[in-house]
């Protein structure tokens, strides 16, 4: 009878890392759904108050899309969470498993790298914000420019994350070759 073996360090920085990406994306996803549910409850006031009670909602247009970029943007890392963003992999997929390894790494620094510097520059935009003020509302920018530093950093943590997932998983670049 083979006795059960402890988890090496590596397996445990991946299933923390796993369940860490895991529970930060349970959240963004609630909130996700919830900026949505909130979008649609505001563009049916829009329409019913235009077509219904031919009364025009001034403030619904602009409310729609400051929740759009706010959804769109904070949904971009549940995508990387699930590893589901948007790539371009037919010819990727035509190098053997341990050079195509190479190339998700690079990818993946290539758009930490992105994101991190979106994060940086966002920061900055968003101050620049505060001083601007909403057409119909009156507020400030800086709530509706909070959503690129913000996204930004969510994503640049999930990559961290994944990569420490698959990495831990894999081992070492050049070490995997296990077929997909």
């Amino acid at each position: 009878m083979a006795t059960p073996t402890a988890p090496s360090n590596t397996q445990r920085w991946s299933e923390m890392a796993a369940a860490l990406s895991a529970g930060i994306n349970r959240w963004v996803e609630r909130l996700c759904a919830a900026i949505l549910a909130v979008l649609i409850v505001d563009i049916w006031i829009g329409i019913f108050g235009r077509y219904v009670f031919e009364l025009p909602v001034t403030w619904a247009e602009e409310l729609a899309r400051y929740l759009m970029i706010w959804a769109a943007l904070l949904a971009v890392s549940c995508g990387v969470a699930r590893r589901e963003h948007v790539a371009v992999t037919m010819l990727l997929h035509r190098f053997p498993p341990g050079i195509r390894r190479w190339f998700d790494v690079a990818i993946d620094a290539l758009a930490f790298a992105f994101f991190a510097f979106l994060f940086y520059f966002g920061i900055d935009m968003t101050e620049q914000g505060a001083t601007q003020y909403a057409t119909i509302f009156g507020m400030t920018m800086m709530i509706p420019f909070a959503s690129v530093p913000v996204s930004a950093a969510l994503v640049s943590v999930q990559l961290v994350l994944m990569a420490l997932r698959d990495f831990s998983v894999a081992g070492l670049p050049g070490e995997f070759a296990v077929d997909e």
